[in-house]
């Protein structure tokens, strides 16, 4: 599978650049006084700097109220546990704690939700296998 690119904006690249590098481990890559790119689990996402943010929208998903606008990574469960313990020892704040999402159902994960310092959601989760990723029965 092939590298993703993701950018989004943030109003602080200095918060950013502390939160992904520190609190979740991203290596940065390239950088200028508008932008940073992040390798996040192999992916390139970039944080381009930009004057405000409002990305407040959300929709109902298995009895969460899930932000319409958010990324993240699918993870091996392993990792997600121990990403999960790490940002609950840290004292991150969740918008949605570490739980399982459709239990006994097509789908099944394991999710969280969190901000970024700039208000970006980020959603992590992890499958008991890949096919489940895009399970339909």
């Amino acid at each position: 599978m092939r590298p993703f690119h993701l950018a989004f904006p943030v109003d602080d690249l200095e918060k950013t650049r502390e939160f992904y590098t520190k609190t979740l481990g991203c290596k940065e890559g390239r950088s200028s006084d508008r932008w940073i790119d992040f390798d996040m689990y192999g992916h390139q996402v970039v944080a381009h700097l930009v004057d405000s943010i409002d990305i407040s929208q959300t929709n109902p998903v298995d009895g969460d109220e899930v932000p319409a606008s958010h990324f993240g990574v699918i993870l091996e469960q392993e990792m997600w546990n121990s990403l999960s313990k790490a940002l609950e020892e840290s004292g991150i704040d969740f918008i949605i704690e570490p739980h399982t999402r459709f239990k006994g159902e097509p789908g099944e994960q394991s999710t969280m939700f969190f901000l970024d310092p700039c208000g970006n959601a980020l959603e992590f989760k992890a499958f008991k296998s890949d096919d489940m990723i895009f399970a339909t029965d």
